[in-house]
């Protein structure tokens, strides 16, 4: 399983990856975060699905954007011809992988800005080859193991937020994924799109350099438990009195 997570703020976007690649009972470190920094030409792909899938396509990709790469002036264009490359993918491969039992379930989280976009953009690409923007309304989103840290964006994000603000979010849904599942973990990727910038900055990070902000995460966590206002809940704990026994 992967996750991987895209963040849209009014700042620009963050991008966070983990490396785990999960074959039977093997486990191996990967990259899956794969970059394009030009001028004025400046995007990221993410993705989760068959690691063959992923490498061919994003092969074929690349012979795209060497070959004919200033025909891609806004963002969208370039999802769109990624998005074709998938659909070459499946006529080649799809039958047979399914044939030994292996679904075609390539997603992409897909970020960046070219010359003739006003903002940076984000979109979720799905295998068909189709996509959705991802908006103020809810700016982010998930790919893979998406279930553990979903509650932590929902619940602290918005698109006014920094991007210092939406990392240290990125990073916590990240941590609350790994904790409950086996099929994430560590090194982590992380990408930096600010506004205008055209400009990624690639980083990775270690569970060591940041287990600190998960021991710190994990008590302020229980101090906040300790101390909510829920003095309500001490009727769970009251036995009932006999009229009380009679109402029920």
């Amino acid at each position: 399983m992967t996750f991987c997570l895209g963040i849209k703020t009014k700042y620009g976007i963050v991008g966070l990856s983990d490396t785990r690649i999960t074959s039977g009972s093997e486990t191996t470190t990967s990259k899956k975060v794969y970059t394009v920094n030009k001028e004025k030409h400046s995007f990221f792909i993410m993705t989760s699905g068959l690691r063959s899938v992923r490498d061919k396509a994003i092969t074929y990709f690349s012979e795209t954007i060497e070959e004919r790469d200033d025909q891609f002036n806004k963002l969208y264009k370039a999802v769109n011809e990624f998005g074709d490359q998938i659909k070459r993918v499946a006529k080649e491969d799809k039958e047979h992988l399914e044939e030994a039992g292996l679904s075609f379930n390539l997603f992409s989280i897909i970020g960046g800005q070219l010359e003739h976009d006003k903002s940076p953009k984000l979109y979720l690409l799905y295998p068909q080859g189709n996509w959705i923007e991802i908006r103020r309304g809810t700016p982010f989103v998930i790919i893979g193991n998406s279930g553990g840290g979903n509650p932590v964006l929902k619940r602290s994000l918005s698109y006014d937020e920094t991007l210092d603000y939406a990392l240290k979010c990125a990073f916590l849904s990240f941590d609350a994924t790994r904790i409950s599942a086996n099929d994430v973990d560590f090194p982590i990727d992380t990408v930096i799109l600010e506004n205008d910038t055209y400009n990624i900055i690639e980083k990775r990070f270690n569970q060591q350099e940041l287990e600190h902000i998960s021991e710190f995460w994990n008590g302020r966590l229980r101090e906040a438990i300790r101390e909510l206002p829920a003095e309500v809940l001490k009727k769970a704990f009251e036995k009932d009195t006999p009229t009380e026994k009679a109402l029920l």
